[in-house]
């Protein structure tokens, strides 16, 4: 697959994690055993892990996007970094008990596809400027 189609692949998983899109369209994007090194230890693997938080997350009601992006492609590689707005919808995260409210964080994402299929996914987030940003230390 090209640089472009591979993009495509992963913008159309992205749309799924900012609440647009079928979570059906996994099993067409990913590849069967899927290692989604994001995935809370709690989660069952793979696609069914992803499938699980894309859904417990709540996405149509509680979307997240993109305020700044950008996306590079080389061979089977893709990566996106930029700056991410989401609503949390209040509760536990990592330990503290965050308020309900919007929050910017940044985040880098990064893909490894094979035969235009993401193989490999791994997610690096800012939780603490969330967690600052959501009163989670006594701001």
């Amino acid at each position: 697959m090209n640089h472009s189609e591979n993009k495509a692949v992963v913008q159309e998983l992205d749309d799924l994690g900012n609440g647009a899109g079928d979570v059906s369209r996994l099993d067409a994007l990913c590849t069967p055993d899927l290692v989604n090194h994001a995935l809370a230890p709690h989660m069952p693997p793979g696609i069914e892990g992803t499938r699980q938080f894309l859904t417990s997350a709540r996405r149509n009601r509680y979307p997240g996007r993109w305020v700044e992006s950008f996306v590079v492609a080389e061979e089977d590689l893709v990566v996106q970094f930029g700056s991410r707005e989401l609503h949390w919808p209040g509760g536990g995260f990592r330990g503290f008990d965050l308020r309900e409210g919007v929050c910017t964080r940044d985040v880098a994402l990064a893909y490894r596809l094979r035969e235009g299929r993401i193989a490999e996914r791994w997610a690096i987030r800012d939780d603490l400027a969330m967690i600052l940003q959501l009163g989670g230390l006594g701001q």
